[in-house]
């Protein structure tokens, strides 16, 4: 299959979104209980994954959640799906509080909260056609769509972008880019109004990166549905989400639209993350890069006060005794908030040019550009 791929444009208000909240989370926390001794019962640590995040999604709008592999980006994704059990904490969906609701409480609500995973490859079951893995939301839920399913399914291929008449092959005769697509069109059987995306292009490569970053582009301006983007990459965070939520040791430590977040960061970690992005030109000069001390601390035992004071280059006494709380500092936009004591200046002209897209990426983006 081939096809003219252009890389998303940015989309939405940078002053930020209107309306009601669709999805909010309140304290979210999540621990692993550790056990020891013998016989194995007795529990004698967690590991606190996630531990307190607050976050807000509105229809409509995609809010990208970015850091550090481990930081409990994965995790906060499940716990909204309800796919894990959170362990404190509040959900609330569409105004309905969605926390400890129990499987027929749910059952109204699993079909507009969908999810994409990672990994193409282990994400469908290989002994099933494309038609069945993509009928069975609808079989599950009791949903007979006008012209039956098998009409549903073909017409939701042809969306995704593959040939309606792959409907009976299997997923091992497909690209892992074909694939993510196939799982793009799952999420979409039951017409959602949320997906959490849980880095849908990190195993993919980059050039078919775009492809998918492209389709879910589409997705979201064609039918209005609501995306939690979760992933690593800042580059393709910042084409294709409105704000950006940024996450470390289980925390959020800073929560801002596209353009404040890239251009004006205040939590020093933020910093850090924007100066590690690789530059297109490895001729250029005079770029900060930002290396951060040690390693990230054990989720175990995570340091007292502020999560990030271990490896910060401005902590003080004061980061160590008292947790900033997630608060709008002066100067800042409207909803740009930051946890921290000692923020850094509003202000990253000095290595503007460090937050780049990857070189295939910014092609695409130019080709674009000149088609217009």
């Amino acid at each position: 299959m081939s096809e003219n791929v252009t890389l998303p444009k940015q989309q939405g208000s940078t002053d930020g979104p209107a309306g009601e909240p669709l999805l909010t989370v309140e304290g979210l926390t999540k621990h692993f209980p550790i056990y020891g001794g013998f016989p194995f019962k007795r529990q004698v640590g967690a590991v606190k994954a996630v531990d307190g995040v607050d976050l807000t999604v509105y229809a409509g709008e995609s809010l990208g959640l970015v850091g550090e592999s481990g930081c409990g980006k994965s995790t906060t994704g499940r716990l909204i799906t309800r796919l894990m059990e959170p362990t404190g904490g509040k959900i609330t969906y569409a105004g309905q509080d969605i926390t400890r609701a129990n499987r027929r409480q749910l059952a109204p609500v699993r079909s507009e909260i969908q999810m994409i995973f990672q990994d193409p490859y282990s994400s469908l079951n290989p002994r099933q056609t494309v038609g069945t893995i993509i009928k069975s939301p609808m079989e599950v839920n009791g949903i007979n769509p006008p012209g039956g399913r098998e009409q549903r399914v073909r017409e939701l291929l042809e969306t995704v972008g593959l040939n309606p008449e792959h409907y009976n092959r299997f997923p091992h005769e497909f690209s892992g880019g074909q694939r993510q697509r196939i799982g793009v069109a799952r999420a979409l059987a039951l017409e959602p109004k949320l997906i959490v995306a849980d880095e849908p292009v990190s195993a993919l490569d980059v050039s078919i990166q775009a492809q998918v970053v492209n389709l879910l582009q589409k997705v979201q301006e064609e039918l209005g549905i609501a995306f939690l983007f979760i992933a690593h990459d800042l580059a393709v965070v910042r084409h294709f989400s409105q704000r950006v939520a940024v996450m470390y040791l289980g925390k959020v430590m800073e929560v801002a639209d596209r353009d404040s977040l890239y251009n004006r960061p205040r939590h020093p970690y933020t910093h850090a993350l924007l100066s590690a992005v690789p530059e297109a030109d490895v001729d250029t000069d005079g770029k900060e890069r930002i290396r951060l001390a040690g390693d990230v601390p054990s989720p175990v035992n995570p340091p007292s006060g502020c999560r990030f004071r271990t490896r910060c280059w401005k902590a003080q006494d004061k980061c160590a005794t008292e947790e900033p709380p997630l608060v709008q500092l002066s100067g800042n936009r409207e909803g740009h908030l930051t946890a921290c004591h000692f923020p850094e200046e509003p202000s990253t002209e000095a290595r503007a040019a460090d937050v780049v897209m990857d070189p295939a990426l910014t092609a695409l983006e130019e080709q674009h550009g000149s088609g217009d």
